[in-house]
C-alpha cells in the first residue's frame, strides 16, 4: 500500500522539506543534482551511504524505505525529502514512465535489485459468496439432529442458550455468542427443555486467509462483531440494489475481527482443542449414524457396536461431552424427525410412528407431547 508522504509518516527514515523550506532551493542549485530515469521491470535497492535529497522528476513515482533492508513503507512521491543515511531506499515507477532527482554528497550504495511488485492492497481474506443468511426463532428444547455441507458456517447467539456439537464436544452458547463451522464439519444444534434460542445462521464460502483459528471454539463477540451482525441484519432487511454487497463486507470484516481476536497474543487457550480426541470421533460417528438410519429401528447395543465400542463406554462418553444418554439422544433425534414429516405432510400420524420404528402411535403421540409440550395434532395445526 503507498502511504501519504509527510514528515509524521516518514518520521525515522528521514525529513520531508516544505515547499517554503529553503534547502529546497539548495537542492535545485547543486551541481551533482541528476535526473534519473526508473525502470518498471527491476528496480535498484540503495542505501544511503550520506544524507540523500530525492525529488520527484517526470510522471508518477514511488519511493520505498527501510532500515534493515527487507521490510517496506512506500510513498508517494510528492515533495522533497531527504533519506537518511544508512537507510535502504528503491525508486519505481507508479505507473507508466517516471523519473527523479537524487544528490548526496556520497553516491547511495548499490546493494542489490528487486523485483517490481504491484503496489495495490488486495484481500488476504476474501468471503466469495454467502448461501443462506437466516434469523431463526426456535421452539422450546428445540433440536436439529445434524449435517455437514461443503461451505463454512456462522451461528450467532442474539437470545437465549444454544447447544453446537461438532467433533463430538458439546459447547453450550449463551447470548452473544459465536460458533464457526469449517466446510465439511459435521455439527448440530439443540436447546435445553424450557429453552427457546434465537440465533443467526449463515453459510458461505471463503477464500485467502485460514479459518482454522476460528474453528472448534466459541467467541463472546467483542462489540464490534455483534455491531457488524446488526448492520448485516439491517441490510437484509433494506435489500436494495446494495444491500447484498454491504452484507458480503460486512461478513470480511466480522471474520477478520475475529480472526484478529482469535490470533492476539492475549489470546487464552482454545476451549477446545483443534485436534480430535478419539473419544471425541467415537461421539461424532454415533451422532451421525443415528442421524442417517435415524427412520430404521435402532438401539444403544447396535449404535455402540457400529463405531465398535462397548454400550457401556458409548453411555459413559455421551454423558461426559453431552450431558444425555444415548437411548435419551436417539429419542430426540426421532422427535425431531417427526416434526419435519408432519409438516411435510404426506404421511398420517400412524404412518409416521411407523416409519420412525414407535412401537403404537399412541406411544409416537405420549413422547411427542413429553418433548413439546403439545400433540402432534396440535402441532400439525400450528404448521399447516
Amino acid at each position: 500500500m503507498i502511504r501519504n508522504l509527510n514528515q509524521v509518516t516518514f518520521q525515522g527514515f528521514g525529513t520531508v522539506l516544505s515547499e517554503k523550506n529553503q534547502a529546497g532551493k539548495e537542492f535545485e542549485k547543486a551541481a551533482s543534482v541528476c535526473a534519473k530515469p526508473l525502470p518498471s521491470d527491476e528496480v535498484e535497492l540503495m542505501r544511503a551511504a550520506a544524507d540523500t535529497w530525492v525529488r520527484g522528476g517526470s510522471g508518477m513515482s514511488v519511493l520505498a524505505v527501510s532500515l534493515d533492508g527487507e521490510t517496506f513503507q512506500h510513498f508517494y512521491l510528492d515533495k522533497t525529502v531527504c533519506v537518511r543515511k544508512n537507510v535502504y531506499f528503491s525508486l519505481s515507477p507508479f505507473m507508466g514512465e517516471a523519473s527523479v532527482m537524487l544528490y548526496a554528497k556520497e553516491a547511495p550504495e548499490q546493494v542489490g535489485v528487486l523485483s517490481a511488485n504491484s503496489l495495490r492492497v488486495d484481500h488476504t481474506l476474501k468471503v466469495e459468496g454467502i448461501y443462506t443468511f437466516f434469523y431463526q426463532e426456535k421452539e422450546q428444547g428445540f433440536l436439529f439432529s445434524g449435517e455437514s455441507h461443503p461451505m463454512a458456517e456462522l451461528t450467532y447467539v442474539d437470545q437465549g442458550e444454544l447447544h453446537s456439537v461438532a467433533e463430538g464436544l458439546d459447547l453450550l452458547l449463551k447470548q452473544g455468542d459465536i460458533v464457526i463451522y469449517g466446510p465439511g464439519q459435521w455439527h448440530m444444534q439443540y436447546a435445553d427443555i424450557g429453552v427457546a434460542p434465537r440465533f443467526v445462521t449463515l453459510s458461505f464460502d471463503v477464500s485467502g486467509r485460514s479459518l482454522t483459528s476460528l474453528l472448534n471454539r466459541k467467541f463472546s463477540a467483542p462489540q464490534q462483531v455483534a455491531s457488524v451482525l446488526q448492520t448485516m441484519l439491517r441490510e437484509q432487511e433494506r435489500m436494495d440494489a446494495y444491500s447484498n454487497d454491504i452484507i458480503l463486507a460486512q461478513l470480511d470484516l466480522l471474520l477478520l475481527l475475529l480472526l484478529r481476536e482469535a490470533e492476539a497474543p492475549k489470546a487464552g487457550k482454545l476451549q477446545t482443542g483443534s485436534a480430535v480426541h478419539s473419544e471425541n470421533e467415537i461421539i461424532r460417528q454415533a451422532q451421525q449414524y443415528i442421524s442417517t438410519h435415524i427412520r430404521e429401528k435402532l438401539s444403544v447395543p447396535l449404535v455402540a457396536r457400529q463405531v465398535d465400542v462397548s454400550p457401556s463406554y458409548l453411555t459413559a462418553l455421551f454423558h461426559k461431552n453431552l450431558q444425555i444418554s444415548p437411548g435419551e439422544y436417539i429419542r430426540r433425534i426421532k422427535l425431531q424427525e417427526s416434526k419435519q414429516m408432519i409438516r411435510e405432510n404426506n404421511l398420517n400420524f400412524t404412518e409416521i410412528a411407523a416409519e420412525l420404528q414407535y412401537s403404537t402411535v399412541h406411544h409416537f403421540s405420549r413422547q411427542f407431547k413429553e418433548k413439546f409440550g403439545i400433540t402432534p395434532t396440535e402441532y400439525a395445526k400450528s404448521v399447516r
